[in-house]
């Protein structure tokens, strides 16, 4: 049985615990905690089909990561996480014509590859309105009834909790890397030595902080994202379909009126975790624009994470350079709850010594770290 150490409990490192102890593996699953984690703050959309970023490598992934939910929800159910956050409500995109066309003809070429995306269709701004009751009379929409919402906390927890009645461990605390005869063989964690067949990061924003010791200048940075939480008078939200609206902010119902907008993309300002008004102004001035209803729904809360940005804006996975028993996998950025999950079953494959399904060369982990 190998053992392994995963440093960072987020989407990724939780998946990388659930699909390594399924494998039969002991892990353990180390994290501190810090403030912001993207994870737990966000709401994603799972519908990468429509988006219209031409990167192959990043679609090849997102898809592989909408195709995987419903059998890993299949699996998390049968051991008793029913709370994962997921349900496959479909999507409204609600644009002006001209952008419509484009993702249209773009939805229609991907489904051959993709017929998980369901149907495909070109709504008038009544029948957005029919599904989607808060949207404008100003815009149509496309809708795809394959995609799906996933609420982040609720799906790490489930993985979490999967990995842990297979027998994973949890340990909170801040992991420094063991290294012996110029090998990580383990970490630190409060004065405890940790020894393990495998080292894995997974540490998100923060992760580039594990590597200094060993001289390695990981390219992660933290991209800012400020989410809203609303509340609605209208309790049968989360039959509702998420809509996608213009300048890349998203709508989010979930059941009980609950209802997520987002987000921003802010770079450059590091671990600043305050909610700013202009942040606020930015999500609340275009989700309006695109879904006027929202504007009596009660402002209930809000939310900074910071998700993992590299130069390349693609993920990377791999063994570490040099050190044949550290893996790392990171820089989903904003495709963490679309991708997270598969990403992190074959990073498990990876450290076990198993073939994955994916194109390692893709997504290189030796252009992670900056000279």
């Amino acid at each position: 049985m190998k053992s392994l150490l995963i440093i960072g409990s987020g989407i990724l490192g939780a998946s990388t615990a659930y699909h390594a102890a399924k494998a039969g593996a002991s892990v353990t699953l180390i994290d501190r905690g810090d403030k912001g984690q993207a994870t737990g703050a966000a709401a994603g959309i799972v519908c990468p089909w429509i988006s219209q970023r031409r990167n192959k490598a990043w679609y090849g992934l997102a898809k592989s990561g909408a195709k995987y939910y419903p059998e890993l929800i299949r699996e998390l159910e049968a051991l008793g996480e029913t709370d994962t956050g997921y349900k496959q409500v479909g999507i409204v995109s609600i644009h002006e014509e001209s952008k419509l066309d484009k993702m249209e003809q773009k939805a229609y070429e991907r489904r051959v590859d993709a017929p998980e995306m369901g149907d495909i269709k070109r709504l008038s701004s009544k029948e957005t309105i029919a599904l989607f009751p808060y949207a404008t009379e100003e815009y149509g929409a496309l809708w795809v009834s394959g995609a799906a919402r996933v609420d982040g906390k609720a799906i790490r927890d489930a993985l979490i909790s999967s990995a842990v009645k297979l027998g994973a461990e949890r340990l909170t605390g801040d992991a420094e890397l063991f290294v012996e005869n110029s090998q990580v063989v383990g970490v630190l964690v409060e004065g405890q030595k940790i020894y393990a067949d495998r080292v894995i990061s997974t540490g998100g924003a923060w992760a580039a902080d594990l590597f200094k010791p060993l001289e390695l200048d990981l390219d992660i940075v933290p991209q800012k994202a400020q989410i809203l939480q609303l509340q609605a008078d209208e309790q049968s939200t989360g039959d509702w379909p998420v809509a996608m609206v213009p300048y890349g902010q998203y709508i989010v119902p979930f059941a009980n009126g609950r209802i997520v907008a987002g987000a921003t993309h802010e770079n450059g300002v590091g671990f600043d975790d305050k909610l700013t008004a202009g942040g606020i102004h930015h999500i609340l001035d275009k989700t309006l624009e695109a879904a006027p209803g929202l504007g009596q729904t009660e402002m209930a809360g809000a939310a900074t994470g910071f998700r993992p940005a590299t130069t390349s804006a693609l993920p990377f996975i791999g063994q570490v350079p040099g050190y044949e028993n550290f893996y790392v996998a990171n820089g989903l950025g904003a495709s963490g709850l679309t991708a997270g999950p598969y990403l992190g079953g074959q990073l498990a494959k990876l450290a076990l010594g198993e073939l994955v399904d994916i194109d390692l060369s893709l997504y290189q982990v030796e252009d992670a770290f900056r000279s």
